[in-house]
C-alpha cells in the first residue's frame, strides 16, 4: 500500500496529511505527539487499510505543515482540535475513529469532550492523560526546546534512537524512516529536527493547558487507554484515575515501553485492529 501525500488548506494553514487506503471507507485519524509527525504511524496505518481510510496529519509547526505567525493562539489544543474537525469536514466524514499518541491523545480528548463530541466514534489514547506531571514536562522541554544539529542522517538517527528509547522495541527500518522524516536541511547544510521550536515555548509557558480533567469527564465516546509501563507522562496513578472517570476506559499496559509505545509491531497492529472494531461496535450500539 503506497500512501498519498496531500496538503489541505484549513483555518489559514496548509496541513500536510499522509492518506492511506480507500477514501470511501470509514475515517480513522492517527495523530502524533508533541515534536513528532504523521510518519510515526506508517506500519499501523498500512495494517489497518483493509477496514479504514487512514489519515495521519503533521500538526501545524511540524513536518511539512505550515508554521504559525501567531504561535500563542495557533499552537494550542483547542486550535488543533478545531483544525481536526475542519479536516473531518474536508473528507466529508460525519464521524471518525481516533488514535492519538501523547499530544495527539490530548487533541483527541479535546475533540471528543469539548469541540465536537458527536464527531468521534472511538478514541484510543496512547500514553497520555488529562494531566501531565511537571517532572515529565521538564524532561520534554529539556530535550525539545533547543534544536540539535547533525552533520549526517546517521548522526540524527543515533540521537533519535537514544532520546526516544522509551518508544520500546522497534526494528532498524523504523528508526531509519523516523530519522528521514524527522529532519530538515538548514541554510548551512547541516540537519536539524523538523519542527518549530516555538511549540515548546508555548507549552512551557502555559502548562495549565495540559489539565484536561473537565474535558475528559465529558467524553462519552468509547475509549481505551494505552500506557507504557515505564512512562513518566501517564503514571499508573493517573491511569487508575482515568478508569473511574469520564468514559471509564479500559487500560492496556506495555511493560517493555516508556513514553510512548510505537504500536508498530505485528502483534500491536493486530490488537489495535480488534480494539477499534470493539469500540466502534459499542459506539454504534449506544446511538
Amino acid at each position: 500500500m503506497t500512501p498519498r501525500s496531500v496538503y489541505l488548506p484549513l483555518l489559514g494553514h496548509e496541513l500536510h496529511v499522509m492518506e492511506w487506503g480507500d477514501a470511501t471507507k470509514p475515517l480513522l485519524v492517527m495523530w502524533h505527539g508533541l515534536a513528532r509527525n504523521g510518519r510515526d504511524f506508517d506500519e499501523l496505518a498500512m495494517a489497518l487499510t483493509d477496514r479504514w481510510f487512514v489519515v495521519c496529519p503533521d500538526t501545524i509547526g511540524r513536518g511539512y505543515s505550515t508554521w504559525s505567525d501567531r504561535p500563542e493562539t495557533d499552537y494550542v489544543l483547542p486550535n488543533y482540535a478545531r483544525m481536526a474537525v475542519a479536516m473531518f469536514d474536508h473528507y466529508g466524514a460525519d464521524r471518525a475513529a481516533w488514535i492519538g499518541t501523547s499530544m495527539g491523545g490530548q487533541i483527541g480528548m479535546t475533540v471528543a469532550g469539548d469541540v465536537a463530541p458527536h464527531r468521534i466514534s472511538a478514541l484510543v489514547i496512547n500514553d497520555i492523560g488529562p494531566e501531565v506531571p511537571d517532572a515529565a514536562l521538564d524532561r520534554i522541554v529539556t530535550y525539545s526546546a533547543d534544536l540539535p544539529t547533525f552533520e549526517t542522517l546517521t548522526q540524527a538517527e543515533a540521537w533519535l534512537r537514544e532520546v526516544y528509547l522509551p518508544f520500546g522495541p522497534a526494528n532498524d527500518a523504523f528508526w531509519r524512516r523516523m530519522a528521514e522524516a524527522s529532519v530538515r536541511r538548514r541554510a548551512d547544510g547541516r540537519l536539524t529536527l523538523h519542527y518549530d521550536p516555538r511549540i515548546i515555548a508555548v507549552l512551557d509557558g502555559d502548562r495549565a493547558s495540559t489539565n484536561l480533567w473537565e474535558v475528559f469527564d465529558r467524553i462519552t465516546a468509547p475509549t481505551h487507554v494505552v500506557r507504557g509501563g515505564q512512562s513518566d507522562l501517564l503514571t499508573a496513578e493517573i491511569a487508575e484515575a482515568m478508569k473511574a472517570r469520564g468514559p471509564k476506559p479500559g487500560v492496556t499496559v506495555y511493560d517493555d515501553c516508556g513514553h510512548a509505545p510505537t504500536l508498530t509491531r505485528p502483534a500491536d497492529t493486530e490488537w489495535i485492529a480488534g480494539l477499534l472494531e470493539t469500540l466502534v461496535e459499542t459506539s454504534a450500539a449506544d446511538t
